[in-house]
């Protein structure tokens, strides 16, 4: 990324976080311990929420293989666009890309 802005999640609003990003934001404080000067809040880039999100729609309303293989590809960009320390931005990314190539592979397996 180019600059360090992004969304301040405090802690206060963690349970109104679906179980994947509470999970992500655990292990994110267990990875890089150093985020831990900072308990009242963590921080996750505009670009890895909206695909998050956009991910989560895509595989709720069963989007084709192109669609998931389109969004997969902005996933790779973005990964290579985030700073080193960004953790839970780099989590939030590879676990979006695991449930893509997962559910993908799933697709494929049953129109072969």
């Amino acid at each position: 990324m180019t600059g360090k802005s992004g969304i301040m999640v405090l802690s206060d609003f963690f349970q109104l976080l679906d179980d994947d990003i509470l999970s992500l934001t655990a292990l994110m404080q267990m990875v890089n311990p150093g985020c831990r000067n900072h308990s009242d809040y963590t921080v996750i880039s505009q670009l890895s929420l909206s695909l998050y999100l956009i991910t989560q729609c895509q595989l709720k309303l069963r989007h084709s293989v192109t669609s998931l293989a389109h969004t997969l590809d902005n996933i790779k960009v973005a990964q290579r666009r985030h700073w080193a320390d960004a953790t839970l931005d780099h989590l939030t990314l590879k676990l979006i890309e695991c449930k893509v190539v997962a559910h993908m592979s799933t697709l494929l397996s049953v129109i072969n």
